[in-house]
Formats: C-alpha cells, sequence, structure tokens
C-alpha cells in the first residue's frame, strides 16, 4: 500500500492530482479490487493494469482534474468488447479528484477501515470501528453489515449516498493461464482459496463453456505473454505445441517472472534449440513444470505440483 500512499501525497504537495481505484471486477482482470493509481498533469504513479484500460483512466482522471477537489464518478469498462484486451473481464473503478484533507490515507496505511460515502461533490470518509469485508452499497445509516468485496463490476452504478469500505488490495500472485484442457482445468479448479489473481485463455471456439475461460485470438494470446508484467507467473499447457512454442518464446523475450511450460524432456529439449537458435534466453524456463520430486501425470497431480511450485516461488520473492 505504501507506494501509492506516499505518491498521493507527493504529488498533492505539487498540485492537483487524481486517483483511479478498482472498485471490482469479475472473469479475467489484470488487477484486483483495491489496486490504485495516482495521476497527475504529467506523470503517473502506480499501474490498474496498464494497457488500453489504463491509457482510457489515465486520460478520465486527467479530465477530473479540471474539476474541484473531491469531484468523483464511477465507470464500468469490459475489457474484451469496449476496450480490445485479451483478458476480456470487467472492471469497476473509481476515478476522483484528490482534496487536501486526505487524513483516510493514513487511516488505511495503519489498518483501520475506512468508510467512503459518495455525495454530491464529494466523498466522506471515516473510520469505522467493525470489522469489515468490503465495498457495500448500503442505506442512509452506516451499520455493522459492510463487508469489502460486496460491491460488484456489473448492475446499477453506485450513486449518491452509496457507502462502502475502501477496497484493499489483496496481496497475490498474477497466474496467466493458456489452456483449458484437461490440466488447465485441473489447475484453474484448485485456484479459490489460494493468493493467485487468474487469467485464463484458450484460442478454441469451445473454450468460454467452461467458466472462467476467456476465448482469444491466437496472437492475442501471444501479446499477452509478451506483455505480462514482472510480478506475473505464466504456465502454458494448451493443445498445440506450435501454439506453446510462440507463447513461451513471448513470454521468455517479455518480463514475466516465471514462465513454465508443461512437456516431456524431449519437448524441453526441442524447444531450447529453437530457442537458442533464435537468440532467446531460456534460463527463466520452467519445464517440465511442478515441484521436483511430485510424480504422477494425472491432470490433478500436475495441478497440484505446478501451483505449489508458484506459491514456492512466491514466497521466496516474498
Amino acid at each position: 500500500m505504501a507506494e501509492w500512499t506516499e505518491a498521493a501525497r507527493a504529488a498533492l504537495a505539487q498540485g492537483p492530482a487524481a486517483l483511479v481505484t478498482i472498485l471490482a471486477t469479475e472473469g479475467s482482470a489484470p488487477r484486483g479490487a483495491g489496486t490504485r493509481m495516482v495521476v497527475t498533469v504529467d506523470a503517473l504513479h502506480g499501474t490498474i493494469g496498464g494497457g488500453a484500460l489504463e491509457w482510457r483512466m489515465t486520460e478520465q482522471a486527467r479530465a477530473i482534474l479540471a474539476l474541484p477537489p473531491g469531484s468523483w464518478r464511477v465507470q464500468d469498462y469490459p475489457l474484451g468488447p469496449l476496450l480490445g484486451q485479451c483478458c476480456g473481464g470487467r472492471v469497476r473503478l473509481l476515478v476522483e479528484r484528490l482534496g487536501p484533507d486526505c487524513g483516510w490515507i493514513g487511516d488505511l496505511e495503519s489498518g483501520k477501515e475506512v468508510v467512503a460515502r459518495l455525495e454530491t461533490g464529494s466523498i466522506n470518509r471515516s473510520t469505522f470501528p467493525g470489522e469489515g469485508r468490503g465495498p457495500v452499497t448500503t442505506g442512509p445509516m452506516l451499520g455493522p453489515g459492510l463487508r469489502r468485496g460486496s460491491i460488484v463490476a456489473r448492475g446499477a452504478l453506485p450513486e449518491e449516498g452509496t457507502a462502502f469500505l475502501e477496497p484493499i488490495e489483496t496481496p497475490g500472485t498474477p497466474l496467466i493461464l493458456f489452456g483449458a484442457g484437461h490440466v488447465g482445468r485441473a489447475i484453474a479448479d484448485r485456484m479459490p482459496g489460494l493468493p493467485l489473481h487468474l487469467a485464463w485463455f484458450d484460442s478454441r471456439e469451445d473454450a468460454a463453456n467452461y467458466p472462467g475461460v476467456m476465448q482469444a485470438e491466437e496472437a492475442e494470446m501471444v501479446d499477452c505473454a509478451g506483455t505480462a508484467p514482472a510480478d506475473a507467473a505464466i504456465l502454458i499447457v494448451t493443445h498445440d505445441h506450435a501454439l506453446d512454442y510462440r507463447l513461451t518464446a513471448a513470454a521468455l523475450a517479455g518480463n514475466a517472472g516465471y514462465v513454465g511450460l508443461i512437456g516431456s524432456a524431449t519437448k524441453r529439449a526441442r524447444f531450447l534449440s529453437r530457442l537458442s537458435n533464435e537468440g532467446i534466453d531460456a534460463s527463466r524456463l520452467t519445464c517440465p513444470i511442478g515441484l521436483p520430486g511430485v510424480t504422477g501425470k494425472e491432470p490433478a497431480v500436475i495441478a497440484i505440483a505446478a501451483l505449489a511450485q508458484i506459491l514456492s516461488l512466491a514466497r521466496h520473492a516474498a
């Protein structure tokens, strides 16, 4: 949390500043609820996931700088149809011009629950003594029913009179999963409850028949692999070896911290030879995937071993 809070204070000391907050997401989204980005006339601090979404929200944040402090608006974005991003989920965001009274930022830093109420031309914030779990729409009276996470990414927009607990980004590793076959499904099925944020893609037309999968063109998937952030883990388990190679090459040429490829020792050797011939450093490639010593070719075993490996790496990185 410290990065955006410090950036907000520093920006306000220099001039007008806006804050973009992800309130809720649905499906595959680049960042989770509670992610924030500080925007000034000529600078950005933090990221809400990059791409067209970040560009559009930066534009809106700079427009709100011309309005009085406290001005706000809530925006919804279906990432695929409207912005053409391959992640394809939905995001609900709050953009506001920060005012001089930002003591609530310190309250968040100290671990307090902060209640925000949307009012005409301002956002009224105060601390809440109870245990909170989320933003929530509520009536005029604030009560112990406030829960973090109950604002959703579709339906009626929060409006004047809505109160919610300020969302806090849940720590977790972004996991970009390519492939919705038996192994891909086994991995996704075991994701709930883990500190991982899943974005899941397959190029086949029937991919979206399985909950959580986003059908995408192969070129979009390759671009996604090549532009993944440094804190992301990539797992490549598609139905097509040629596509596996394109995704692997793109991921290794990019910044992803973990690049895992399902395959045998023979497949690994062939890929390494091709990558070397193309001048691509394959030192970050993990193939086969999974914790060493966990054997078995059953999809469930592969899934558990691969997820455990990613969790182990994330823990050591922290």
